[in-house]
């Protein structure tokens, strides 16, 4: 980027000198991108005069556990305190009461699935949803809601067979919730038909002729070995097996709550894919990413955006754990803030002005876009007043 701002000529204004730093040049990321223009700033100073970290991950982190407890904080309260205990159904079957793991697994229909922690991991899918709502209809995954509404429905809904509850009721007793049994029935019930419908399926009746445990299973170094350059795949995991980390894991939720994913999913299941496709054994060199500045990484005309209910805050400059949380004064030259009520970086996209209505944008992205416009129109006068 910073050679691209450096030394590019556009075409049909070849006369003209249009390159940093003559030219002021800004930069903005979401995610992942947005990291790299929050270093892209602290870097090239001199040839960026301002960047713009939308949700910007600046923190690497290993066991990236606290991903799931913003969905914990703001998530439908019923329904987190339901999917909870249904996952611990499964994790205290999984790992103390294993005699009924086959029933567990043909009451899902992976009775295909070799590794408990591959099965853990299918049934973990489901929260993971959260990520992808959106204020916008068009780029918003309702998945998230969809689930919620499955697993809280007071009935039982497609098509689900009451006949099966017999069975349902000694898996939640083998689970540790006998007390709960009748409440956590139909919540089971519609669980199961849930992963069903969504999951199992979809590979049952696709033309791949893949099986459940070829389709979920890491356990799969013959898939991972390979390294041709159709593989594309292996770009981003390289990155997070030597540097980023955010290995989502159940295991590292500490002991006083339950986990919105199965404890199974550790550091050492999650770190497979390290060493099946690069022989990594070893945690990443998170420094590498954290040398910038990391939770509390900071640069003049550096903008810090992310979203209330982000799960990816945790990484964030706005996460809990930064040195000093709520103590950082967003201003002009350094704006810090926080979307109320939003995901991941809620404000990059937007509506064209005959498509907005009374509710859409949100108030608060329309407010924090309406900043962003003022605060770089700052930014361009400093720049055409020579500020450095």
């Amino acid at each position: 980027m910073a050679y691209f701002a450096q030394h590019v000529v556009f075409e049909g204004l070849e006369e003209k000198n249009l390159t940093a730093p003559g030219t002021a040049y800004f930069g903005y990321g979401g995610s992942y991108a947005g990291a790299f223009v929050a270093f892209l700033r602290l870097v090239y100073p001199d040839v960026y005069y301002g960047t713009i970290s939308s949700s910007g991950v600046t923190q690497a982190i290993w066991d990236f556990w606290r991903y799931y407890e913003p969905i914990r904080e703001y998530g439908p309260p019923n329904c987190i305190s339901i999917h909870t205990k249904l996952i611990n159904v499964v994790d205290i079957i999984l790992q103390n009461n294993k005699k009924y793991i086959p029933q567990l697994k043909v009451a899902f229909g992976l009775e295909g699935i070799t590794y408990d922690d591959d099965f853990a991991q299918v049934l973990s899918y489901p929260i993971g949803g959260w990520q992808g709502r959106n204020w916008d209809p068009e780029v918003n995954d309702p998945s998230f809601n969809e689930y919620c509404g499955n697993i809280t429905y007071p009935s039982l809904i497609n098509n689900a067979s009451a006949n099966a509850t017999a069975s349902i009721r000694e898996l939640l007793h083998a689970g540790g919730y006998s007390d709960y049994n009748s409440a956590l029935t139909i919540p089971m019930v519609n669980f199961i038909n849930y992963i069903k419908t969504t999951y199992v399926s979809p590979v049952l009746n696709s033309d791949e002729n893949q099986t459940v445990d070829q389709t979920y299973s890491t356990h799969n170094q013959t898939f991972y070995g390979q390294d041709d350059l159709s593989q594309n795949w292996r770009s981003w995991p390289y990155q997070y097996c030597t540097q980023w980390g955010f290995l989502q894991t159940g295991s590292g939720v500490p002991s006083d709550r339950l986990p919105l994913v199965s404890r199974l999913l550790t550091l050492e299941y999650n770190s497979l894919i390290c060493r099946y496709a690069f022989n990594i054994t070893t945690p990443p060199d998170t420094e590498a990413v954290n040398k910038y500045g990391g939770f509390n990484i900071s640069y003049p005309r550096l903008a810090i955006i992310d979203g209330e209910e982000d799960p990816w805050r945790g990484a964030s400059p706005h996460s809990p754990q930064a040195k000093n949380y709520g103590n950082r004064t967003s201003t002009t030259e350094e704006p810090f803030l926080l979307i109320d009520g939003a995901v991941h970086h809620w404000d990059e996209n937007g509506l064209f002005p005959n498509e907005t209505t009374a509710t859409l944008p949100p108030a608060p992205v329309k407010e924090v876009q309406g900043q962003e416009v003022a605060f770089v129109k700052a930014w361009l006068e400093d720049f055409r007043a020579g500020k450095a």
